[in-house]
């Protein structure tokens, strides 16, 4: 798996000194319902914006472009990386991209708000190492892989192959679960939604 290389550049590191808001980043495996808690987020006003993130993906039906996602072919993706536009970025699997824009985190903090992230776990291990302290890294952890697994299921996306693939990589996310500094388990959504509340709410309101 291709990891970002440019993740501790000297512009990355200044852009985490400048004067900002905080992160939120909330990272899980594929199916372990962090995108349902940012958006529960997001409604909580406690002033945060999402950072839409790119990728090379092609566009579910539902999704819209510059909301769900900036999605970019794998030939311009690459070329944003070569100019040096992206925070982080990894190749998930051969040709498969997804990367934060630099653009995107100035564009929330230049209008005052906190940055809230939504994405995969290598992803938010990256944003972590970039932010530091100012940046709280959450990571949303299914009750079990058979649960896991029958979420996938049910959400009919998946080919066996790509079952079995997701599978596989969040066993690895999963062993990774240590590096974030909050876990939360995903068993009672309701739980899981105010407990993630909770935790959002202290960090923000502490000083540095």
């Amino acid at each position: 798996m291709k990891q970002s290389e440019n993740s501790t550049s000297r512009e990355d590191a200044q852009l985490a000194s400048e004067e900002s808001g905080k992160c939120i980043i909330v990272s899980a495996p594929s199916g372990a319902g962090k995108t349902t808690i940012v958006h529960y987020l997001l409604k909580s006003n406690l002033g945060l914006e999402f950072s839409v993130s790119a990728c090379s993906r092609p566009k579910r039906t539902i999704e819209v472009d510059g909301k769900d996602y900036y999605f970019l072919d794998s030939e311009l993706f690459r070329e944003k990386i070569s100019h040096n536009e992206f925070i982080e970025w990894e190749e998930v699997y051969p040709g498969s991209f997804y990367g934060t824009l630099r653009s995107e985190i100035k564009r929330i903090w230049s209008s005052g708000k906190h940055v809230i992230f939504d994405v995969d776990v290598y992803g938010g291990m990256n944003l972590k190492k970039i932010f530091g302290e100012d940046a709280l890294s959450v990571f949303i952890m299914p009750p079990s892989l058979g649960t896991l697994e029958e979420r996938l299921v049910n959400r009919g996306t998946d080919s066996p192959e790509s079952l079995r693939k997701r599978m596989e990589k969040a066993r690895h996310e999963i062993s990774l679960s240590p590096e974030f500094d909050k876990i939360i388990i995903n068993g009672r959504l309701e739980n899981a939604l105010l407990e993630t509340v909770e935790i959002v709410k202290t960090f923000l309101n502490s000083k540095l």
